[in-house]
């Protein structure tokens, strides 16, 4: 006769009990599921800007890049571009 329990019905049915690796499942599974909310978050969110050169992990611009947006916003004016243009590139 099958009861409730090992062979029968029940929570651990058919398993005999603890499963030795079943908390290495646990684990990868909530890795997993974190690593997509987080894509989704900065999907939804934007994680690429508009005109920007970031890749999806947050890579920066070139120095040269940075002092060319700094010259197109009128941050600096064309002498100060030029100098450290040329200190960029020595």
């Amino acid at each position: 006769m099958m009861g409730y329990g090992y062979g029968g019905y029940g929570p651990m049915a058919g398993y005999g009990g603890w499963d030795p690796f079943g908390f290495l499942w646990a684990i990868l599974w909530a890795v997993i599921v974190i690593i997509v909310i987080v894509s989704l978050v900065r999907w939804i969110g934007g994680g690429r800007r508009r005109g920007s050169r970031h890749d999806w992990l947050g890579g920066s611009h070139s120095a040269i890049d940075i002092l060319k947006e700094r010259y197109a916003k009128g941050e600096i004016d064309k002498k100060e571009f030029e100098e450290k243009k040329r200190d960029l590139e020595a």
